[in-house]
């Protein structure tokens, strides 16, 4: 899978091979995409990772209670972070992750619908147990 996208607005200043801690400024808002979704890619990521008939089988998803088949919230998570991979990541100063607080599927994502992905640096703060690195929030 080939993606291309870019910057559906105002993008971070220095390049993310070149983007460190103090380039993540609270309160900035930056949007990515756009990402379309096949059906074949539905059931290609549903037959390796989440095996359930309404990621699966057309006909039995047409039955079920979202009238047609949809991707695994797993895959949209994982269209999702090839963006933000592409986009917000740091390619020279991120070390890891310590989660994600919150993740929630409010739509269904449908064969033909194009994905985008908004990033709020909600908050910058020096590691307490690293001091030398920061947490972005």
């Amino acid at each position: 899978m080939t993606v291309t996208t870019r910057a559906l607005g105002d993008d971070f200043a220095a390049p993310i091979d070149a983007r460190y801690f103090e380039d993540y400024a609270t309160g900035t808002t930056y949007e990515y995409g756009h990402v379309s979704v096949t059906e074949a890619e539905i059931i290609e990521f549903a037959r390796r990772f989440d095996p359930q008939p309404i990621h699966l089988d057309p006909g039995f998803a047409a039955t079920g209670p979202f009238k047609g088949i949809i991707a695994s919230g797993w895959h949209t998570g994982s269209i999702l972070m090839r963006l933000f991979a592409d986009h917000v990541l740091s390619r020279v100063a991120s070390l890891a992750s310590p989660g994600v607080d919150e993740l929630r599927w409010p739509a269904p994502v449908r064969p033909g619908d194009s994905l985008r992905l908004r990033v709020t640096v909600l908050e910058t703060r020096p590691s307490r147990s690293k001091p030398d690195r920061g947490i972005v929030h």
